[in-house]
């Protein structure tokens, strides 16, 4: 089970306080009620099946699977535009924040996510962490691909 809240984020303070990582990821399926993504993180790939979003809350299986074989699926299976982001991991007060900025036609958009042991779970949010979009569709990866930043208005982040 993955418990997660997604938030935006005012400023690029993050950077100086964390390693980061590439990823390129698509999805075979993109519905609402589940998703099938291929993920290459660094020299990692992974296929992950997830259920529809029920408040934080949603059903998550990983598998490893070979990279040429992710390359391929990202190439010529999977729906387009791919999703292209660098992940910054910040460890902040015995949690881990993870924080995506996305490149492409979702350049521009910065989010932060926090994944917690259960839906009430209490956390302190470092200062550069702003408004809560944990239940706004329009931040799921799975919805960049069909509604891509570039199309939103008004700008949100335009203070990075």
């Amino acid at each position: 089970m993955e418990i997660e809240r997604k938030f935006l984020v005012l400023s690029d303070q993050y950077k100086r306080l964390g390693s980061s990582e590439l990823i390129s990821q698509g999805y075979l399926n993109s519905d609402k009620n589940r998703t099938v993504r291929v993920r290459i993180q660094g020299s990692k790939a992974t296929l992950t099946i997830k259920s529809a979003t029920v408040e934080i809350s949603r059903e998550e299986y990983e598998y490893e699977i070979p990279l040429n074989d992710a390359k391929e699926l990202l190439n010529r299976v999977c729906e387009k535009p791919i999703i292209e982001k660098t992940r910054y991991k910040i460890e902040y007060q015995n949690f881990v924040w993870e924080v995506d900025e996305f490149f492409g036609d979702n350049l521009g958009l910065v989010v932060a996510e926090i994944e917690l042991e259960y839906p009430e779970q209490k956390f302190n949010k470092p200062d550069w962490i702003g408004e809560e979009v944990s239940h706004d569709q329009r931040y799921f990866n799975s919805s960049l691909i069909k509604n891509p930043f570039k199309n939103w208005h008004p700008i949100v982040n335009k203070n990075l």
